[in-house]
């Protein structure tokens, strides 16, 4: 009798027990969770004000927490880029891709770290697994084309989504630089014999090709108001030098002061990708598209780009 009663007992020992441990591991289960949200908005608050150090400092502690959450990764990621950290950038997106493989937004989010490092040819690489099961996004892809000067990729898709009815004003805008691009510039004004100094830099720069020397040169035309030139200059210039956003510049305000406002917005919605920490220039060229759409006629357009060159001027 005793045996059985201390069998009983030992029985109700064990289920307390057990029930204690699974109320316990439910109570940890939820701190924990309610932890890591608050680590995680207080991460998404920090990088919506910029402090992407603390919002990293954040995630680390959600990171503990949950090291496989994609979520907590692709937020590592997105603040390191921000930091201009491009090796940490691309290992938190790799991580998260392992987890999600298809995810479209992580997937773009890779495309904007390999543009950032000028890797075009890795870039289109993944742009066409987004396209493969999203046909929309093919006009980032001939955006890369055209910025991997594979010209004639670019106008095979081009011609591509034509077909299929999905041509989109950006892709029109495409279509018109490259157009633009292969036209035989017209025949270009004389230099005037009261600018021997563009003589001179002209004749160094078919010794030395230097970026320098034609950035001299297109600031000295764009300042004696020879738009042909600038034109022409910038045109061939953009050969040599393909990723320096001050070559469409130049080359937008000439078509702009020669009437080729579609041109000119073309030419500048490209350029503009490529301005890195430079909130001059950048301001510059939405002061151009801002001309480009007045003359146009499109309102809106000139004064959203108008407002965008002031708020970046202060």
């Amino acid at each position: 009798m005793r045996i059985k009663y201390l069998y009983g007992l030992i029985a109700v020992g064990m289920l307390f027990i057990s029930g204690f441990s699974y109320a316990q591991k439910i109570n940890t289960e939820e701190e924990n969770s309610l932890k890591f949200q608050a680590h995680f908005f207080e991460a998404l608050k920090q990088k919506a004000i910029k402090n992407y150090g603390k919002a990293i400092e954040s995630l680390e502690l959600c990171n503990e927490i949950d090291s496989l959450n994609v979520s907590v990764l692709f937020e590592f990621s997105k603040n390191h880029l921000e930091l201009n950290n491009y090796f940490e950038a691309q290992l938190f997106i790799d991580k998260a891709l392992q987890l999600a493989p298809e995810n479209k937004y992580l997937l773009q989010h890779k495309v904007s770290i390999l543009k950032a490092q000028r890797n075009f040819n890795e870039a289109i690489e993944v742009q066409k697994k987004i396209i493969k099961h999203q046909p929309k996004e093919s006009e980032e892809l001939v955006f890369l084309y055209i910025q991997n000067q594979n010209f004639a990729e670019a106008e095979a898709l081009i011609a591509k989504i034509e077909e299929n009815a999905m041509a989109t004003l950006r892709i029109k805008s495409f279509k018109s630089f490259l157009e633009n691009r292969n036209a035989v510039p017209e025949k270009t004004v004389e230099i005037a014999t009261g600018n021997s100094d563009i003589e001179t830099l002209k004749n160094s720069y078919s010794k030395n090709k230097e970026f320098k020397t034609i950035k001299e040169i297109l600031d000295n035309e764009a300042a004696s108001e020879l738009f042909e030139q600038v034109y022409a200059d910038s045109k061939e210039a953009l050969e040599l030098f393909p990723e320096q956003p001050f070559l469409y510049k130049m080359n937008g305000l000439a078509l702009s002061k020669l009437g080729k406002y579609n041109e000119a917005i073309a030419v500048l919605s490209i350029g503009i990708d490529f301005v890195i920490d430079n909130s001059a220039m950048e301001a510059d060229f939405y002061e151009q598209l801002s001309i480009s759409h007045e003359k146009l006629g499109n309102k809106s357009e000139a004064i959203k780009y108008k407002q965008r060159a002031i708020a970046l001027r202060k």
